[in-house]
């Protein structure tokens, strides 16, 4: 049997990352490449995307006529079936047709999902929800996003908008979210959530190693690691702030789903989730009752960049 391959890209605001993966489920060759979101429209990530798979084709020297499918993520709300993007906040895309597009450049199926979702079903399939049938699963990074497998299978609700419990509000009177909504998960546990209390803390004369980090834009997590070695006080009043509020979301999802796992991913977790771990695990049995917690296992993500690409992999094999 001859060798095909796969794929897999994690299109995000900023830049898009891409591997191929054999006909064993091994990545062979990665690439990222920076992208810039705030383009003159769609066809501006469409070119990245294009120059990534091109380049990784060409640089790996495998056989064009020996690739398979195609598939990608991106954040906000997916029509996965039709593969149209309705909405996605951090890039320039409404009610776009990218499957098509890609299928007419590449010629072979190209797929697209939510890349929480994703996330959360590479993990169930090949990283840390190996073995478990219920997964909540809650991905920080810049924001905060969440991915929830019933049953054994992806759940994505009616017209796929399930699982934006990042918008679960937790304070009606909170920090304004950019739904819309005020004291949603993500104004308190992202890195847009902690950054905005850094900034604030900055205003109010406070010294912190985090304040140049935030002051253009949101920080980079690695950031955020280097001022918690250094026992920075304002960074860890950020992250202890945003681990209360994940504590209280999780336990309000054990008690509404009794999952076999609570699953957090995403790149704040990659850069310091013991931290964030302990201090959830040290609140979250306040937030819900004993009964359900006591049959509900919390982990953090096993795959680290790459279960958006897993979850790319899975969708192309209908897993």
């Amino acid at each position: 049997m001859s060798e095909s391959y796969n794929i897999c890209l994690d299109v995000g605001g900023t830049k898009v990352l891409g591997a191929i993966f054999n006909e064993k489920d091994e990545i062979i060759y990665r690439l990222k490449k920076r992208s810039k979101s705030g383009g003159e429209g769609a066809a501006d990530v469409e070119k990245v995307i294009v120059d990534v798979v091109e380049e990784m084709i060409s640089a790996s020297g495998i056989d064009r006529s020996k690739l398979n499918a195609v598939a990608s993520c991106a954040p906000g709300v997916i029509d996965q079936e039709r593969g149209v993007v309705l909405f996605t906040p951090n890039l320039p895309w409404r009610d776009y047709d990218i499957a098509g597009a890609m299928r007419k450049k590449f010629g072979v199926p190209f797929y697209v999902g939510n890349d929480v979702n994703l996330g959360v079903l590479g993990e169930y399939h090949f990283g840390a929800g190996r073995g478990y049938k219920n997964i909540v699963g809650f991905f920080v990074g810049t924001g905060l996003g969440g991915g929830l497998i019933l049953n054994g299978s992806l759940y994505t609700g009616h017209q796929f908008k399930a699982a934006e419990y990042g918008h679960m509000i937790l304070d009606p009177e909170g920090p304004l979210c950019n739904c819309g909504q005020r004291g949603c998960l993500e104004t308190f546990s992202s890195k847009m959530g902690m950054t905005a209390y850094i900034r604030q803390q900055v205003s109010r004369g406070r010294e912190t190693m985090m304040a140049e980090a935030v002051q253009d834009g949101v920080f980079r997590s690695k950031k955020l690691k280097k001022a918690l070695e250094a026992g920075d006080r304002v960074a860890m009043e950020a992250v202890d702030r945003a681990c209360h509020y994940l504590a209280v979301a999780t336990g309000s999802m054990i008690n509404t789903f009794s999952p076999d796992l609570i699953l957090y991913g995403g790149g704040v977790i990659e850069a310091v989730g013991d931290l964030f771990l302990s201090k959830v695990l040290a609140e979250v049995d306040r937030y819900c009752m004993p009964q359900i917690r006591s049959t509900v296992d919390i982990k953090t993500a096993a795959l680290g960049d790459d279960s958006i690409l897993y979850g790319d992999l899975a969708m192309i094999k209908g897993l």
